[in-house]
């Protein structure tokens, strides 16, 4: 599982992932330079399990894998889009506990 490889990356257990932390980094506001602060949740919506939008307008698809069973099935896809995201949003690459973190939380939402 993609929570498996991201705490082995990290050198920590699965079981030390933190759904609060994925939350957390999900709804934070993180300031852009030359720009108005920026979550997660402005493209994709404060509920995970609805459809977002890029600024741009185009649909992007619920992240919630109870909504989207597709989100988390393509490693290569998944980086991609992990690589994007952070870099437009936190302004660097998300570190691998913050993805684990961020898909244990992701994982719980029913």
């Amino acid at each position: 599982s993609f929570m498996a490889r991201y705490a082995q990356q990290a050198g920590v257990a699965v079981s030390g992932l933190s759904p609060a932390r994925g939350e957390a980094l999900y709804g934070g506001e993180h300031p852009r330079q030359g720009g108005a602060a920026q979550s997660c949740a402005s493209c994709h919506t404060a509920n995970p399990r609805q459809a977002g939008q890029t600024r741009v307008g185009k649909r992007i698809e619920p992240l919630a894998p109870a909504a989207n069973p597709q989100r988390f099935t393509d490693a290569a896809k998944v980086e991609k889009w992990f690589r994007r995201n952070c870099m437009d949003v936190l302004q660097r690459e998300c570190s691998a506990q913050e993805k684990g973190d961020f898909i244990a939380w992701l994982n719980q939402i029913k």
